[in-house]
C-alpha cells in the first residue's frame, strides 16, 4: 500500500490584482481518494483547482506528485504526470459528434507519401470502448453533442479525461444541472472511478453528494482552508457552518502525508 499522497500541494497563494484569492493553502489527496471541495463561490476552490490542472500558476507553494517535487506550469505538464481536470462547463464543442470531441487536439494521424491523415477508424475505435467502459449503453457516437443531453456529454468529457493513463482526475461540479436519473449515474460513474485507483477532487456545492460520494471534505472560505474532516463525521448542517462561518464542527483530521 502506498502511504505517500498522490498529491499533495503546500503553502498554495495566489493573487490577481492585488486581491488575494489563496493564501497559504495545504491540501492533498491519497491514492484511490475523493476528496471533496466545498466553500461559496470565490471561497478559492477552483482557483486551487485550476492551478493543480496547470490551467493558471501560483504566486508561491510547491506541489508534489508522489512524494516528488514537480513544477506545472501549463495543461501539458498537468497531464504527462496524469493529471486531468473536467471544466464545469466540460469544454466540449457543440458542432462536433462525440468522436471529435473526445480527440479534439490530440488527434491520431497516419502519414503516407508524405502527407498525414487523420486515423479516423482508430479514433472511431479507440473513443467508442472508452465511452461504453463509461457508460455501457451510450450509443450516440455520430449525433452533434450540442443535441446530447447533459449525462452524455458528461460521460464523453469524463472517457476522454480518463483516457491517457490519468491519475488524479479533477471534477468541478459534476452534475450540476443533471436531472435526478443522471446524476446518480454520473454518481455512480465516480464512485467506479474511484475503485480503479483513481485519486478524485471532487468540487460542489451540493452538499448531499459531497457527503456520499467524498472520503474526506475539506471547506474553503475567503482563500484559507477553514476546516478538514472526514465525510462519515459530519452532516450537511456540519458542512453548511464550515462554509459559512468559518469553523469546523469536528475535530479536524489530517491524513497520510499531509501538511501540519
Amino acid at each position: 500500500m502506498n502511504l505517500q499522497p498522490n498529491v499533495k500541494m503546500e503553502n498554495i497563494s495566489r493573487s490577481f490584482g492585488g486581491v488575494s484569492a489563496l493564501d497559504n493553502v495545504d491540501i492533498h489527496v491519497n491514492h484511490g481518494e475523493i476528496v471533496g471541495i466545498i466553500g461559496h463561490n470565490g471561497a478559492g476552490k477552483s482557483t486551487l483547482m485550476k492551478i493543480l490542472s496547470g490551467a493558471i500558476t501560483a504566486d508561491k507553494g510547491s506541489i508534489f506528485i508522489d512524494g516528488e517535487k514537480t513544477e506545472i506550469i501549463s495543461p501539458i505538464k498537468a497531464h504527462e504526470v496524469g493529471i486531468e481536470m473536467i471544466f464545469q462547463d466540460l469544454a466540449l464543442l457543440d458542432n462536433l459528434n462525440a468522436i471529435e470531441n473526445f480527440f479534439i487536439g490530440r488527434e491520431l494521424i497516419w502519414r503516407f507519401g508524405g502527407l498525414c491523415f487523420n486515423d479516423n477508424i482508430e479514433m472511431k475505435r479507440i473513443a467508442e470502448k472508452s465511452i461504453r467502459d463509461i457508460n455501457p449503453n451510450f450509443k450516440n457516437f455520430s449525433v452533434e453533442v450540442g443535441r446530447l443531453s447533459g449525462g452524455q456529454r458528461q460521460c464523453i468529457s469524463i472517457a476522454r479525461a480518463i483516457h491517457m493513463n490519468t491519475k488524479i482526475l479533477i471534477m468541478d461540479e459534476p452534475t450540476a444541472a443533471l436531472g435526478p436519473a443522471e446524476t446518480k449515474m454520473v454518481s455512480e460513474l465516480i464512485t467506479r472511478l474511484k475503485d480503479k485507483g483513481l485519486s478524485i477532487f471532487l468540487i460542489g456545492h451540493d452538499l448531499e453528494q459531497i457527503k456520499i460520494l467524498s472520503d474526506r471534505i475539506i471547506a474553503m472560505r475567503t482563500g484559507k482552508v477553514v476546516g478538514e474532516v472526514m465525510a462519515a463525521d459530519v452532516n450537511e448542517e456540519d458542512l453548511l457552518a464550515m462554509i459559512i462561518m468559518g469553523k469546523c464542527p469536528v475535530k479536524s483530521v489530517k491524513g497520510p502525508g499531509a501538511t501540519n
